[in-house]
């Protein structure tokens, strides 16, 4: 266990020396906004393995030096999660990430595979995990903990190469692509604060006006819980965010009406909640946000959508690709709504996924 800065830095100075080093994380979310980093695991080999103490260590510095240095080729599984946990414990940003669960998808395999599961068909190794509920911030950690936090790094250099190997020509050069976005924070933090309204359940149902005061409210409360470090549902639930836009209530007794909200939270934040509501009413209609309903296409859509879905079906088996990587359903329905558009919004529009279906935009 590395626990102490002489041993951090004699490590990252080795692990810097190298072309790649597999990375991983364990951590606690369950009262906080943040997650609780509770052990860093890094393998120069599959046969040195470490676990790095960030209970204990306050200067995570040097670990962020390896990070940001573009030189190491840094492997993890399911990338983005732990880059923005080492980011902000760090304060570096990760270059060079190379994330084994989109390789997958790149070399003929899903893109959703769990580690376990791309080791076991890689490698014929079953990984043990049993140790899935453990609490990493409790010490100390007994041998099986270490074992198990070691294997999940233990084989990601091998499964790396294997990986590569499998890729094709065309494949590899767009996984290179999409491996080049992990250098950019934008693309892994995750959904903006004026944006988070759109994952709360029945937003769907809202008009214009109602979906500004949402947004104004789930905007307010992101930022809440994160300065104070709680989870969003310990500030103020989905329901009743949902229940104050729907209604667009502008009076503190009918908050306190709503379903799930406590007369310690009403009290507390009640004048607030009323003039974010007033806030998103008061915007003029063209500057709330679009209604959040279900793409419906008419017949030709629909068939333009078959022709589309199984032309990605038959090009990805030729170039060994999962097809959800061009795009889910959700996106290629889109892509057919918006057949004329050019919007850099939609991701087929540009990149390796452009080009990919040029074959048959140039037919049409």
């Amino acid at each position: 266990m590395i626990d102490n800065a002489e041993d951090l830095q004699a490590l990252v100075e080795r692990a810097r020396k190298i072309d790649a080093v597999a990375l991983d994380t364990e951590f606690v979310w369950e009262r906080t906004y943040y997650p609780r980093l509770g052990l860093i695991q890094l393998a120069l080999s599959n046969e040195e393995c470490f676990l790095i103490d960030p209970c204990v260590l306050d200067d995570l510095s040097p670990l962020g030096e390896l990070l940001a240095d573009p030189a190491v080729v840094k492997i993890f599984h399911d990338a983005p999660q732990d880059i923005i946990i080492l980011r902000n414990a760090t304060g570096a940003d990760p270059k060079n990430v190379f994330d084994t669960r989109l390789a997958a998808g790149f070399a003929g395999l899903s893109s959703t595979l769990s580690l376990a599961a791309l080791v076991e068909i890689l490698l014929d190794i079953k990984l043990e995990k049993t140790e899935t509920r453990t609490n990493w911030l409790k010490r100390p950690l007994h041998t099986r903990q270490k074992e198990y936090a070691m294997d999940d790094v233990r084989y990601l250099r091998a499964v790396r190469i294997l990986l590569l190997a499998r890729t094709i020509q065309d494949a590899e050069k767009w996984l290179e692509e999409e491996l080049q976005k992990l250098n950019d924070p934008e693309s892994y933090i995750g959904v903006s604060d004026m944006s988070r309204y759109r994952k709360i359940k029945g937003a769907g149902k809202l008009n214009r006006h109602a979906l500004a005061a949402l947004q104004e409210l789930a905007s307010w409360r992101e930022k809440e819980a994160r300065k104070r470090n709680r989870p969003r549902g310990h500030i103020i639930r989905d329901t009743v965010l949902l229940c104050i836009a729907r209604q667009q209530m502008q009076d503190k007794s009918a908050i306190q009406d709503c379903d799930d909200i406590s007369t310690r939270c009403a009290n507390a934040y009640g004048d607030v909640l009323i003039q974010l509501v007033q806030k998103g009413l008061s915007r003029p209609e063209e500057d709330c946000p679009p209604l959040l309903q279900n793409i419906k296409l008419n017949q030709k859509e629909k068939t333009a959508l078959t022709k589309l879905h199984d032309f990605i079906i038959l090009k990805s088996d030729v170039h060994g690709i999962d097809p959800t990587l061009v795009g889910n359903k959700s996106e290629l329905r889109e892509l057919v709504k918006q057949a004329s558009s050019t919007s850099s919004q939609i991701k087929q529009r540009s990149g390796w996924r452009r080009h990919f279906l040029a074959e048959l935009t140039e037919k049409e």
